[in-house]
């Protein structure tokens, strides 16, 4: 094993409790842990990371994320002279342990790495798939013929949840350009779950959020409702049976997720969910089986690219539409110089400029390998010149606006079309994402996701760990001329939007967020905030958000509303808070970001408010 290696191996195992022995990690015994979830005071064994700092400067590399134990785990992996991607998977593993509702091994994702050695941009396509038994008429209610209501009946079902792809995506960022062994990188997330962490606000209103649901699994109830209510705010919260599950993977590696006795334990509590007697929700079957496990496959593909006033963008490509829809939006926003603007102005260009890539995002994006997207097309500057003829600098157009057509465009403007139609959107807000730099110059976005906050609301008995319900993705009814229609084996449309920034061919900025089909307009509106408007990279993650999905209106921040109701409203704009059934906060989006700097000086920030507020660190202070 090479020093370098010995030294990670040799520090991450003395933090997780395993025995290292003959330079390889052997796993304790899932016999050996607890069986149910405990609670005990805070300040218990140790002192846990629960300082959240939303900036952070400095040297030797970088982590921002959500949460203040993930980020101290990935810091820890830098600090040993682990690369990017080790600690991206460790804090990813640990996120799954302390944001247990937004993500984890049950979900699936996307993950972005720029390779300082080869100064290229790949991705991990880590997307959950539909059941090879799904059918088309999946979300139609057999006793009524009519669709399935997407509350409670999708959301909280066995129908909803399609085969995790997030375990799959560690181990294959780790086998393309980690240092570590995927034992390894799930050490400290571990040690997290056996020792457990500080519960917070967040925490707790998360799960009275889903308290009705949570009570309707037995296994959920145990793991998140003891004694009958939420954790309490200050509590420790331990989770022993998703430790001895990542022990077990660790020791046995993904094959024990996705084959063997708990791949068929997923599929049957998929295909007949463990419901408590007296819950009154209704709980559809679904149909994952122990072969859609087995057959489950990453993606490994290019990003896609699009150019930006000197900077290249680079994105997620399709099954995600992040890429697609982030770079139109911006080819559209480059022929206009919105620095000469008032904010107002600016902001108008910028919620047309999204309306327009909204329309085309519904009309032409899917999963390639089931649809033909026309990602070329879409990321061209004459189909983009087009598009932007629609954009009115003085008033903002009658939406939904109609997509463009992608197979005959001149970059020239024509008549009017007649007007859209509103695409479908039954992406949830949750989810969580990361940003990691190292020492070396690389660099990873991450998005990863379980849906819902809650996923599905179904725990894997004994293991720890929530189902997704990421198929509610797909459009309800099923329609031949949808891109995002169900089909077996295919990976639902998603709006996530990990993206890396480069400048003269360096990184400059990577940035990311949760928030659904927001996410989308969140890195837009960042991108927008520091390349156009001169805010710095801490301004532009923390500026009120507004976002325009080619809706009838645009959902705003309260902040935002204050700030530019009346100017955007004269221009024709219909203004609505945030907030929805599923969440009590009216926020958009929880976003980090990595700036990267002269002298190898980088800037990590996250949220300094949304979410309970992130948690940024830095290898060497400045």
């Amino acid at each position: 094993m090479h020093q370098h290696a010995r030294r990670l191996t040799a520090v991450l195992s003395a933090t997780s409790g395993l025995t290292l022995a003959v330079g390889l990690l052997v796993a304790p015994s899932a016999s050996t842990a607890a069986s149910s979830p405990s609670l005990a005071p805070a300040g218990a064994e140790e002192r846990r990371p629960t300082v959240k700092d939303p900036t952070a400067v400095g040297k030797g590399g970088a982590i921002s994320t959500v949460d203040p134990e993930a980020s101290a785990a990935g810091l820890k992996v830098l600090k040993a002279g682990g690369n990017a991607v080790d600690a991206a998977v460790a804090a990813a593993a640990t996120l799954g342990v302390t944001e247990p509702y937004s993500a984890g091994i049950g979900g699936g994702g996307y993950f972005v790495f720029y390779n300082a050695k080869s100064g290229k941009v790949r991705t991990l396509d880590g997307r959950e798939t539909a059941p090879m038994k799904m059918p088309q008429d999946a979300f139609i209610d057999p006793a009524t013929g009519k669709p399935y209501n997407f509350t409670p009946e999708l959301v909280t079902s066995g129908a909803s949840v399609g085969t995790p792809g997030t375990l799959a995506t560690w181990d294959k960022a780790l086998a393309n350009w980690g240092t570590l062994s995927l034992a390894d990188a799930l050490a400290p997330a571990t040690k997290v779950a056996r020792r457990g962490f500080k519960v917070d606000e967040t925490f707790r209103q998360q799960t009275l959020d889903n308290e009705e649901r949570f009570a309707a699994f037995k296994d959920s109830k145990k793991l998140f409702l003891p004694k009958g209510d939420a954790p309490r705010v200050g509590s420790v919260f331990r989770n022993p049976e998703l430790a001895a599950t990542y022990d077990m993977i660790a020791e046995r590696g993904p094959r024990a997720f996705y084959r063997g006795p708990l791949a068929r334990l997923m599929s049957e509590v998929v295909r007949k969910p463990r419901t408590t007697n007296n819950t009154d929700l209704p709980v559809p079957a679904g149909w994952l089986t122990p072969r859609d496990l087995r057959d489950y496959k990453v993606r490994s593909q290019k990003a896609t690219r699009t150019t930006y006033r000197g900077h290249d963008v680079y994105g997620m490509a399709p099954s995600s539409s992040g890429g697609t829809t982030v770079g139109e939006a911006l080819n559209i926003l480059e022929r206009y110089d919105l620095s000469a603007m008032t904010p107002e102005q600016a902001l108008h260009h910028y919620l047309e400029a999204s309306a327009l890539a909204f329309a085309d995002r519904g009309k032409y994006v899917g999963d390639p390998a089931y649809v033909d997207v026309p990602v070329k097309r879409l990321l061209d500057d004459r189909f983009a010149a087009e598009r932007a003829c629609l954009l009115d600098p003085t008033k903002a157009a009658a939406k939904p606006v109609p997509a463009g057509d992608v197979t005959s465009y001149d970059g020239v403007c024509g008549p009017a079309a007649a007007k859209g139609t509103v695409d479908a959107d039954t992406e949830n807000i949750s989810t969580t994402n990361l940003t990691v730099a190292d020492k070396w110059g690389n660099v990873v976005e991450y998005t990863l996701t379980i849906e819902q906050t809650g996923g599905s609301g179904m725990v894997v008995p004994g293991h720890g760990f929530l189902l997704n319900n990421e198929l509610t993705d797909f459009s309800t009814v099923y329609d031949a001329a949808d891109p995002n229609r169900i089909q077996p084996g295919k990976r639902p449309r998603s709006s996530m939007s990990p993206t890396i920034v480069l400048k003269d061919g360096k990184p400059f900025l990577a940035l990311g967020s949760p928030g659904g089909s927001t996410i989308i307009t969140t890195v837009l509106q960042m991108l927008v905030n520091r390349i156009d408007l001169g805010m710095s990279i801490e301004e532009a993650i923390a500026a009120p958000r507004a976002t325009q999905r080619n809706t009838t209106s645009v959902t705003a921040e309260p902040a935002f509303i204050a700030a530019f109701g009346p100017a955007l409203t004269a221009l024709g704009h219909t203004l609505v808070p945030a907030g929805d059934a599923f969440t009590s906060a009216a926020e958009i989006g929880a976003a980090t970001a990595i700036e990267l700097g002269p002298r190898r000086q980088m800037t990590a920030v996250a949220e300094p408010s949304r979410r309970g507020k992130g948690s940024a660190k830095v290898v060497d202070p400045r």
